[in-house]
Order: C-alpha cells, then sequence, then structure tokens
C-alpha cells in the first residue's frame, strides 16, 4: 500500500513538472508590464497621450481608457538588434502597441493602472507570410518607465505652483 502511494507520488511529480514545461512559454506571455501610479486618471491620460503622440495611432478613446498603434515598421531595428545573434535577418517587421489606463481607487486616493502590450511581428520571406514573436519586453518598459518620471515632474510643478500661489495670497 505504501509502496504504490509512493509511486503514484512521483509519478505524479515527474509529469506535473513536464506539463510545466508546456506551459511556461503561456505563462511568459501572460505576464503584461503594467504599474500604478498614484495620479488621477485624467493627468495619466494625458501623459500617456503625450508619449505615444509619435506612434500613429488608430484608437484613442479616453471612456474605454485604450490607445491602439497602427502597425509601425521597425525592420532596421530588429535586424540591427539581432545582427550580432545568430538568427537570420528578417525581410519585414513591424509592431503595434496597445495601451489601457484603468481608473480606481487605493483607499480614498485616486489611482491609475496603465498596462501596455506590444504585439511583433516578422516575415522572413513572402512565402511564409507573418509570424507572431514574443516581445523582448523593453519598449513597453521604458514607455512605463518615462510615464512615471513624467507624472513625477507634473507633480513636483503642481507643488511649486501651489506654494508660489499661497505666497501670494499671504502677501496679498
Amino acid at each position: 500500500m505504501a509502496q504504490t502511494i509512493v509511486v503514484t507520488a512521483i509519478l505524479f511529480g515527474t509529469y506535473s513538472c513536464s506539463s510545466y514545461e508546456n506551459f511556461k512559454e503561456v505563462t511568459e506571455d501572460l505576464e503584461i508590464p503594467s504599474q500604478v501610479y498614484r495620479a488621477d486618471y485624467n493627468k495619466v491620460w494625458q501623459e500617456v497621450m503625450k508619449l505615444t503622440n509619435k506612434y500613429a495611432r488608430e484608437v484613442y478613446n479616453q471612456d474605454a481608457g485604450v490607445i491602439k498603434t497602427r502597425w509601425i515598421d521597425n525592420t532596421l531595428e530588429l535586424n540591427f538588434a539581432d545582427s550580432f545573434g545568430s538568427s537570420d535577418s528578417v525581410k519585414r517587421a513591424e509592431f503595434k502597441l496597445i495601451i489601457n489606463v484603468v481608473k480606481g481607487y487605493r483607499g480614498t486616493k485616486e489611482v491609475a493602472k496603465v498596462t501596455v502590450f506590444k504585439r511583433q511581428r516578422v516575415e522572413q520571406d513572402f512565402l511564409q507570410g507573418w509570424k507572431i514573436i514574443r516581445t523582448d519586453g523593453i519598449l513597453e518598459k521604458s514607455i512605463l518607465y518615462r510615464l512615471e518620471r513624467a507624472l513625477a515632474i507634473e507633480a513636483k510643478l503642481q507643488e511649486i505652483e501651489d506654494k508660489k500661489t499661497k505666497e501670494a495670497e499671504k502677501n496679498f
């Protein structure tokens, strides 16, 4: 009886480890870069719009909190980044950004959560067509970092402006 339990446990343990390898890529794909900011929704939305000005937008809806860009060509960047690797150069490469801004509350303070998803596709030759590949995550994390810095600068400028207003009222 004890032997069958031990054998069953060993079989279950080895099966669960091997099944993890099959689903490891799925869990990594589900880890979409996101960050929560201690600012109101409208400020965060305006800063995200400023950051995405250089990309051609397909959809931008503040009520839904969604920004989608058109497909943007990045063949040169991808070929340059892979030139030192073992992979072949690609004929064409494009990416699309999908940014979600969600309003929420932490206690009584309003916060906003921003999620950035980059969809990258490449075409090796015209016979194969487009193939979706995983992104390296650098652009998504840099957008979130730039947003954090822009919001910090805005908060500091607002604090300085409030001090000036209080001093003006005090001297008046």
